[in-house]
């Protein structure tokens, strides 16, 4: 697992934690890419899975703590666990102990979108019953997520599970479109993957950074046509992708990776054969 990985970001301290890993199919990972251009990137194991890191985001400014994504739901039990190769405990709860935090320090989640491996520590079984991990914080989210995920259809139903929704109904707060969070932190929609998608951003200082979602899960994602079969709405993330990786390029923004298995920090990077990313350490 990942060491916790700090950075300072103008008035921002931010903190890369990780929830350990998590393995899925290449092929789904990369969409119509053939495997024999993405395994020149990433190894699969003998199932045909690539590896992937979950990286929640921590962010500070003055007193306050926001939490950037959950992690992944392991509520589902040893077979579900199993299936994606996942330990049995939370470890991003470790780090924050680590860190001198208790969930009940965390006074805002930012949800970039609800899946089972973003939205997954949402909640914990306590003595039987389902309980907000977070207990002060609001969860902010765009409200097409959540619309999407109170009422799935036949293809996103697996990737919303009710025990990470309801049970904190009462904690959201919804927004529609870009919206300043606090000073010089703000979400942004970035639909695709799925229509309620948003990244974060933040500009402090003359520094900016965007934590990308799942709009660039990994550093191999990059390039333009390197899109998950997971993405509902593709041809979505493909317009999605040219106009934020202008912005994002023009405003010299450092990146966050959602689902890099390594070095979750660096920059989109244009020549002539295209877009590509590059650690920045």
């Amino acid at each position: 697992m990942r060491p916790i990985l700090y950075h300072k970001l103008g008035s921002f301290e931010l903190w890369f934690l990780s929830d350990g890993e998590i393995w899925l199919d290449g092929g789904a990972m990369f969409g119509v890419v053939p495997r024999v251009l993405w395994t020149k990137l990433v190894v699969p194991d003998e199932q045909n899975r690539v590896r992937l890191g979950m990286n929640p985001l921590l962010l500070r400014m003055g007193e306050r703590y926001a939490l950037v994504e959950t992690g992944i739901d392991r509520k589902p039990g040893e077979k579900f666990r199993r299936i994606y190769g996942l330990g049995e405990t939370h470890p991003i709860l470790g780090q924050l102990a680590l860190l001198g935090l208790e969930p009940s320090d965390i006074s805002l989640v930012i949800h970039t979108h609800l899946h089972f491996d973003h939205a997954g520590l949402n909640t914990l079984w306590v003595d039987g019953k389902l309980r907000p991990t977070f207990p002060k914080a609001r969860h902010l989210v765009q409200k097409q997520e959540l619309e999407d995920a109170l009422h799935p259809h036949e293809r996103s139903r697996a990737s919303y599970l009710p025990e990470n929704i309801e049970p904190i109904l009462e904690q959201f707060e919804t927004v529609e479109g870009e919206q300043e969070v606090w000073p010089g932190l703000r979400v942004v929609p970035v639909p695709g993957h799925t229509l309620g998608m948003q990244a974060v951003e933040i500009h402090s200082e003359g520094q900016r950074f965007a934590y990308t979602a799942d709009l660039i899960p990994t550093m191999a994602h990059a390039p333009l046509p390197y899109i998950m079969a997971y993405d509902l709405y593709p041809m979505t993330t493909l317009e999605t992708r040219k106009r934020m990786y202008e912005r994002w390029l023009e405003g010299h923004y450092l990146l966050g990776f959602t689902h890099e298995p390594g070095h979750p920090l660096g920059r989109l990077v244009r020549s002539e054969k295209g877009y590509r990313a590059e650690p920045v350490y």
